[in-house]
């Protein structure tokens, strides 16, 4: 018996990961999903690689996550994936109290993130013979 098997949500020439709780703001997280968005998938690799952000380690493993689900599940062509998504979403938020002058009290706000990486098979434009 069991659960019916979900529909899937992606074309067939589509494959996605999600990182649920990154330990980063959205904000900061959203600038280096804006560094991917629409490249090849070898160039955004190799933007992460060397992108200075503490976060983009986390963003390139959830990339790589999406190219073996492509690969594996769904049986597309690595060299021609597109990252056609990369959204940011919040998740919860640790609230602690630090101690400030005059026994008041300063709120510091600890922000989680989730981040879904959707990656596209595209065909290469076939070019005119000269």
């Amino acid at each position: 018996m069991g659960k019916r098997r979900r529909e899937r949500d992606l074309p067939d020439h589509a494959a996605k990961a999600v990182s649920r709780m990154l330990r980063v703001s959205p904000r900061k997280l959203n600038l280096v999903a804006q560094l991917i968005r629409g490249k090849k998938v070898a160039t955004a690799l190799a933007d992460l690689q060397f992108s200075r952000k503490r976060i983009a380690k986390d963003v390139r493993k959830c990339l790589e996550s999406a190219i073996a689900n492509a690969e594996n599940n769904h049986d597309l062509d690595v060299d021609e994936l597109v990252v056609a998504e990369a959204h940011v979403g919040k998740a919860l938020v640790l609230k602690r109290f630090a101690a400030r002058g005059r026994g008041r009290v300063g709120r510091i706000l600890k922000p989680f993130s989730n981040l879904t990486i959707v990656v596209r098979q595209e065909e290469e434009p076939a070019r005119a013979k000269a």
